[in-house]
């Protein structure tokens, strides 16, 4: 399935749903950061998804970062919550949804990098070096609050 993201757009589909969402910003002992090339809009993110009934915030967070990119997971601590309903995911299906994501900080314990349906790329990347990808500009925020090392979560 396509999407398409809407960010401060006038011209932006209303929201007609809200789907509780996870996303990881994983760095390895270099500090490169674990990025996807998201296959239905072809833009890098950190890896994610939402939440399943039956799992927890931290064991969707593991299957998502697992699933998209080969790698296992030890979840941290959390970056923030982002609800920015100036951003909107239009689905090709007729589905709209406001972000809602939870971002966590996570470290590599296994694995090895391989890409999956949804992401066509899976990459470690130097924080120096986001300024050479597609990324939207949420993704970009999570990143950058992950990057600060806050004694409090972020949250809008």
């Amino acid at each position: 399935m396509s999407r398409t993201d809407y960010f401060h757009d006038p011209a932006a589909p209303a929201p007609n749903s809200i789907k509780v969402a996870v996303s990881a910003l994983v760095q390895d002992d270099q500090g490169r950061i674990l990025l996807i090339r998201r296959s239905d809009n072809g833009k890098y993110s950190v890896p994610g998804g939402g939440l399943e009934a039956g799992e927890t915030v931290v064991q969707a967070v593991v299957r998502e970062v697992r699933e998209e990119t080969g790698i296992e997971v030890d979840v941290t601590e959390l970056v923030g919550v982002f609800s920015n309903p100036e951003h909107v995911i239009a689905y090709d299906d007729g589905e709209v949804r406001q972000e809602f994501s939870i971002c966590f900080r996570a470290q590599p314990i296994g694995g090895k990098l391989r890409t999956s349906e949804e992401s066509s790329e899976v990459e470690w990347v130097r924080p120096a070096e986001l300024s050479e990808r597609d990324i939207h500009p949420s993704i970009l925020l999570r990143i950058q609050k992950g990057l600060e090392g806050s004694d409090s979560p972020y949250f809008t």
